[in-house]
């Protein structure tokens, strides 16, 4: 099995700092507090595996990560098409995992480049039982080579489809802290779009979401009457229920230990998990506030 190694304890809902240090005043003293810390701590950057980038592409190894990342960003299309073009369930029971996976393919409406490995991901805490859903997510590896500097070098794949139309892919075992939240991460690493990180954190839409770039995400950070704003907007989308938003913080916890897992250091998405978390820190305290 892959494992990424020294995975990052999981905070618990009780054991670090107030939803917001400096508003803990504004609480009252009776009423019991979630704990939670005040920030969510990066790792120190440590550079992709060359090793990883060889064994995925040994054609990129004079080529700065950068650069290929860079690349990847700029033509995403048809790696994204060949993702999406393999049908799979989204987990089968561990019992059923097999050495490869034969994958019905869908049509595509343009080129696709397919995917080269499928991950057969397990939390860290497993139970090993026979019946244990295994999610599946169907990789590039030089994707997740040129991003993620804590995975593994993953054994060299270049599967063609079948004249029947079917594409047979190596199943790689691998854990980490939360299997849900990878689709995050996976989805993330095909499209950039902090839009789709934000909603598939749970946020309800909004006119600012929907338009989410780098520059609004840093911009927001640096302005705390925005971050009131948003605070309060996701407080009223919510209807203030203690309990869909500590719903929403277990999802950011789950995206951030697996961030810190797999050693990806993209700043955008950092950046963006930040905002979630100031976002739900301030919505919480109001929240907490509405209820007395």
């Amino acid at each position: 099995m892959f494992q990424v190694a020294s995975h990052p304890s999981a905070f618990a809902l009780h054991s670090h700092g107030q939803y917001m240090a400096h508003q803990q005043q504004h609480l009252p003293t009776q009423s019991p507090a979630v704990q939670l810390p005040r920030t969510l701590s990066r790792p120190r950057f440590t550079d992709v595996s060359r090793d990883a980038l060889i064994a995925a592409s040994p054609d990129l190894a004079d080529v700065p990560p950068e650069y290929i990342r860079r690349g990847l960003r700029q033509n995403p299309t048809p790696m994204l098409c060949g993702v999406n073009s393999v049908s799979l369930p989204p987990s089968l029971p561990r019992s059923q995992l097999t050495s490869t996976i034969k994958a019905p393919l869908r049509p595509s409406s343009s080129e696709p480049a397919y995917p080269t490995h499928l991950l057969a991901i397990s939390p860290a805490k497993s139970s090993g039982s026979s019946s244990e859903q295994i999610h599946l997510f169907a990789i590039h590896s030089v994707v997740f080579a040129a991003n993620c500097a804590r995975l593994p070098a993953l054994p060299a794949s270049s599967p063609s489809p079948s004249v029947n139309g079917n594409l047979t892919l190596p199943v790689l075992p691998f854990s980490l802290p939360s299997p849900a939240a990878f689709h995050v991460v996976h989805q993330y690493l095909y499209t950039h779009r902090l839009d789709a990180v934000m909603t598939s954190l749970g946020f309800p839409s909004s006119p600012f979401i929907q338009n989410l770039t780098h520059q609004t995400v840093r911009s927001a950070l640096q302005s705390p009457d925005t971050l009131h704003q948003l605070a309060v907007l996701l407080c009223q989308q919510t209807g203030g229920n203690l309990g869909k938003l500590t719903g929403l913080t277990v999802r950011v916890k789950d995206l951030w230990q697996d961030m810190v897992s797999l050693g990806l250091y993209e700043m955008e998405l950092w950046d963006t998990l930040d905002l979630a978390w100031e976002i739900l820190l301030g919505s919480l305290n109001l929240a907490a506030v509405n209820q007395q």
